[in-house]
């Protein structure tokens, strides 16, 4: 299973921390926020490598960040040649673009790295390969305003997902996506012509909700919560929180 990491953005909400930082690799408490993430995933004996995809402009801070580490299981940076926020491709085009580059025929985690986790992806990638199916990853969401702002999932008694919405206006679960996803080797066709069906190219979850619709998709629900760095305020808040972790 490959980790493929997906942090092409440019993160304009979060200038001027991200203009000539990008955001994965803002710091909170000495560490970067893929980092975090990082030491998790590579203890996650099914992984035997990481995938960074970025835009041109950051590719050398990526490589640079990359020589630095000292995980088990090798990186690899994948630049995607775009220049800016107006010419980038778009998180499904980056995954894409990254299972050609490295011609991946495997099982992917595919997550996005502006979240501190305070729980382990391990569970997750034993459900999926549990259940043998493409994940999802899903939460519960009171708040009706912030359902309308993300990815809402129907599921049944066995976590099937049995219908997905992107940011409705009027969500038909509380379950919300957050951006992580497993996607097995045997999806990875569908995968691959999912643009070309009408797939959207921007947000992460336009791929999740495609494949709901043409394959069998299982959801995991969360078993501990995360923050999600989005603007300078979540940025600081997070420094607060979490800034003293050793």
């Amino acid at each position: 299973m490959k980790t493929i990491v997906i942090a092409a953005g440019y993160a304009t909400r979060l200038y001027p921390l991200t203009a000539h930082t990008p955001k994965p690799l803002l710091e909170i408490g000495g560490k970067s926020i893929l980092s975090r993430m990082l030491d998790d995933i590579d203890q996650i004996v099914q992984i035997d490598e990481h995938i960074i995809v970025t835009n041109h402009k950051f590719a050398n801070r990526f490589e640079e960040w990359a020589k630095q580490q000292h995980y088990t299981k090798p990186i690899t940076i994948i630049d995607d040649g775009t220049t800016s926020n107006e010419t980038r491709l778009g998180a499904v085009c980056d995954l894409l673009f990254a299972i050609e580059q490295k011609n991946i025929n495997d099982d992917i985690l595919v997550v996005a790295a502006d979240n501190i986790l305070q729980f382990s992806f391990q569970g997750f990638v034993d459900f999926a390969l549990e259940k043998n199916s493409s994940c999802i990853m899903c939460h519960k969401e009171p708040d009706i305003n912030r359902l309308r702002r993300t990815g809402v999932v129907e599921l049944d008694n066995n976590m099937r997902v049995i219908g997905m919405e992107e940011k409705p206006e009027q969500p038909k679960s509380h379950w919300a996506v957050p951006p992580f996803y497993v996607y097995l080797r045997q999806d990875l066709d569908l995968i691959k012509s999912s643009v070309e069906q009408g797939c959207g190219k921007d947000a992460p979850g336009n791929l999740a909700h495609f494949l709901a619709r043409h394959t069998t998709l299982h959801a995991w629900p969360m078993p501990a919560g995360r923050f999600d760095i989005g603007s300078p305020d979540s940025y600081h808040e997070a420094q607060r929180r979490f800034g003293n972790e050793k």
